[in-house]
């Protein structure tokens, strides 16, 4: 395969300048293998042996768990570097050290050596990305080194290296044209990142029988949800809202048990996830600052609340898993009417979707997205039909900032605007806030 190598790409080359050059120097934006990317990472002596290495697949919740792993880390003064995918609005929000964006430098330091590196081998965007990130976290040492898988598992560059514990969230239908189309192929493709004798969290409450056979032939010790470890609400305040400080929770592992937890700002499950991962590595902090990680954990773009005048909320669900628990999480608020924002990639599962929130009581701003995967307002208001939506409740937009300023017009107090879709439809509304802000 030809490679477009670019001559100018040295050590004064901006950020930008090289994610210019990265999109332009393989054909296709997803290329599943390893042996490309792993050449190259041989090549570079990368490794992160000096680190516990934690990779994390999952349909949803990877990026939440990521981050709650993270703060639980860093509260028990280690030092540790996350790498998570897409990003919002900076490509620096991919790689964090120490809950800080990477400098753009580093990035370019790291681009300029797989460059050299990398011959006449071909690698994606992702890759590209993969490999700096990695290179990024052994040059600093970290103590704990977080990935998140991009697509999959299997086959994701992120699955070079061997880790110390596997983590899978939740097992959905998501990218079927890579994964396959059934609960039980894509457990397969993501419990490829789990290895003999190994260690792994599953997060999923109903995993496939395939994902139990995988951790039985791999001798994997793993730790399941609602089996080895439990999410309990308290009953007695079940009646209040989710961000009430009266809702508390508990959470029971293997050997050890918290109560009167804090609700969270990320989805629940994702914590208890990550804190069944913390007792399995023997790193679980005390109750007291459990809470306090708890209660401070955010992720942006994930159950955000980006203004409270008008209330407006936006997250990344863009898939039917997604939007079956946002439909569960939207009752912390009691709003008169919610005015619902949404855009999506054309090669999502529309219908299936926006089908769980049909039944609110919304009006809808349907808005076009842009690019090869883009998706029309029209669509979304197709499948809204399908799920026997009065057609009077929608409106269609060109643009995601036409479909948000929209329905910021038509806001009235007591009401709430629901963001949610593809990240290009929450990064876009994000971009418009903070654009407005600064005026």
């Amino acid at each position: 395969m030809n490679t477009q190598k670019n001559q100018n790409t040295d050590s004064t080359t901006s950020l930008s300048q090289w994610l210019s050059h990265l999109e332009s120097i393989h054909p296709s934006a997803i290329d599943m293998g390893l042996g490309r990317v792993k050449s190259v990472a041989n090549t570079m002596d990368i490794h992160l042996k000096d680190s516990l290495l934690i990779t994390v697949a999952g349909t949803n919740g990877k990026g939440t768990t990521c981050r709650l792993l993270e703060q639980a880390m860093l509260a028990q003064g280690k030092t540790v570097a996350v790498f998570s995918s897409p990003h919002l609005l900076s490509y620096c929000e991919r790689v964090r050290l120490n809950g800080e964006l990477a400098e753009e430098n580093e990035f370019c330091r790291a681009f300029e050596l797989i460059e050299k590196a990398r011959g006449d081998i071909t690698l994606t965007y992702f890759e590209f990305g993969t490999l700096a990130a990695m290179k990024m976290m052994q040059d600093w040492g970290v103590d704990v080194a977080v990935l998140e898988v991009g697509l999959g598992g299997r086959l994701d560059a992120t699955n070079i290296l061997d880790p110390d514990l596997a983590i899978i969230t939740t097992i959905d239908l998501d990218h079927q044209d890579w994964l396959g189309d059934t609960r039980e192929a894509i457990a397969r493709e993501k419990a490829g990142i789990m290895r003999k004798n190994g260690k792994a969290v599953i997060g999923e409450l109903l995993p496939p029988d395939s994902l139990q056979e995988i951790v039985a032939e791999l001798n994997v010790e793993g730790r399941w949800a609602q089996q080895d470890f439990f999410v309990v609400k308290n009953a007695v305040a079940d009646s209040s809202p989710e961000h009430s400080p009266s809702r508390t929770w508990e959470w029971k592992g293997k050997h050890s048990e918290f109560t009167q937890l804090p609700y969270p700002h990320i989805p629940l499950q994702n914590v208890a996830t990550a804190l069944a991962a913390l007792e399995l590595l023997d790193l679980l902090p005390d109750e007291t600052a459990i809470k306090q990680i708890i209660a401070n954990t955010r992720l942006p773009g994930r159950q955000q609340e980006i203004s409270h005048n008008p209330l407006v909320v936006v997250d990344v669900a863009h898939n039917p898993q997604a939007t079956k628990a946002m439909q569960e999480w939207l009752t912390r608020y009691p709003a008169s009417k919610i005015r619902v924002v949404v855009g999506m990639l054309k090669d999502k599962s529309i219908v299936e979707t926006l089908a769980p929130l049909s039944s609110l009581n919304a009006q809808w701003y349907l808005a076009s997205t842009s690019g090869p995967r883009g998706c029309d307002a029209s669509v979304l208001a197709g499948a809204l039909l399908d799920a026997q939506l009065d057609k009077t409740c929608t409106q269609t937009f060109f643009d995601v900032t036409s479909a948000y300023k929209a329905a910021r017009n038509d806001y009235h107090e007591g009401e709430l605007i629901l963001v949610f879709g593809s990240f290009v439809t929450v990064a876009e509304v994000l971009d418009c806030t903070n654009a407005n802000e600064q005026q």
